[in-house]
This record gives C-alpha cells, structure tokens and sequence, in this order.
C-alpha cells in the first residue's frame, strides 16, 4: 500500500463523518426550529463526531463494504454507512407544524447530503486532477472532495428509497397521514424492524444495481456535466 492509497483511505474516512454525523444533526436541527429541544438537550447538535459514531453503522459497514476489499487488493468497494440517529419526538415537531414539518424533518437529511454533493461537484469541476508533481496537500483535499461528492451522492440515494425506517419511508409514512391513508404508515411502523435485512439484502445482491448504482451514476452525471 502506498501513500496514495492511504490518503485515498483517509480522505474517505473523514468524508463519511461530515456526510452521515451532518445528516444526522440536520434532522435534530429542523425537529428543533419546531420546538423539539429533545436532540438539544442530550447534546446531539454537537459536532463532536464521538457521540454520533456508531460502531455497526459507522465503523463495520464502512469496513465490510469498503476499506476491506481495499485493504485486500482489490478496488475501492461501495461505501456506505450511517451515525447513529439523533432523537427526534416527533409528537412535538406534528404538534408545532404539522405533518408538513414531520416531512421536513424527515428530508432534512439528504437536502444537507445533496447540498454537500452539488458544493463538492463544483468545487471538484474547477480543480485540475493531481498529478506525481503535486504535493500531499493538494492530493489529500482532491480525493476528498471526490469521496465527499461520492459518499453524499450514495447517502441521499440510498436514503430516499422507501426502506422501513429510512427518511424516504419516514416522508412516506407522513405524507400518508397527511392525507388520512392510515394503512401506509400502519406498514411502514410495522417494517421498519426489519429495514437493516432490505438493506443488506440490496447490498450483497443484484438488486444493489438497478436500485443504487444506477441512480447514482444518474445523479453523478448530472453534477458534474
């Protein structure tokens, strides 16, 4: 492993932390500006990234689907990860705004991700692709901003399909109480359980393609042409 490899490693590790420990405080951050004080008071606004990594999410998946396959010799696998969520009483947020506000708060995470995407794409468009001659410096912070565009782009992906306990099921399952389609959210609170098997699921499967790796190519494309 040369030193390029470990800085592509590093660039992705602290990439992953400002995508997953950022989407995580923006959903306590809108729960908050509807009166939620419940992420606020426990100190999960913090950036601090100790109080948001969580082994599984943010340490193991990470290494399963990524540096491992590195690490072995192969190319760079799918990186993927999450913090651990910040707590949210959604009782309060319904209460103070509404079922549109519970939307919010649901989507609150991957606007931050694709915000983060469309300023790293921009960003990576006007820099010139490090050569040998260039220094460490300059190397490190092109890998990551191309982590930061990729990991972005995977987590608002992956988080706006309809996956139990996902925010694209979560938007789903308040949009359907909007307007009164009780049974919508009934299954989605009853899935959400096993939301984490879908998920594998997709990973290790073919599905991993049509459903991910298509829209992110899509997205991908449209941000940097």
């Amino acid at each position: 492993m040369n030193s390029i490899d470990l800085l592509e490693i590093a660039a992705a590790i602290v990439a992953l932390l400002i995508a997953i420990i950022g989407h995580e405080i923006m959903h306590g951050w809108v729960a908050y500006k509807y009166g939620d004080h419940t992420a606020k008071s426990q100190g999960r606004l913090s950036i601090n990234p100790i109080i948001h990594i969580d082994l599984f999410g943010s340490i193991l998946v990470p290494l399963m689907t990524y540096f491992i396959p590195m690490l072995l010799g192969a190319s760079s696998g799918f990186l993927f990860g999450w913090a651990k969520p910040v707590p949210v009483n959604t009782y309060t947020v319904i209460r103070n705004g509404g079922y549109n506000a519970a939307m919010q708060v649901s989507l609150a995470g991957i606007v931050y991700n694709v915000f983060l995407a469309t300023l790293s794409s921009t960003l990576l468009l006007s820099l010139a692709q490090p050569t040998e001659a260039d220094g460490l410096a300059y190397i490190f912070s092109y890998l990551f901003i191309m982590k930061l565009l990729l990991i972005n782009v995977i987590l608002a992906v992956f988080n706006l399909l309809p996956i139990p306990g996902f925010d694209g099921a979560h938007f789903i399952a308040y949009l359907s109480l909007k307007y009164k389609i009780h049974a919508v959210a009934e299954f989605f609170a009853k899935a959400e359980p096993y939301g984490m098997i879908v998920i594998i699921i997709i990973l290790v499967t073919p599905l991993k393609i049509p459903l991910v790796m298509w829209p992110i190519e899509a997205v991908l494309h449209l941000l940097l042409n």
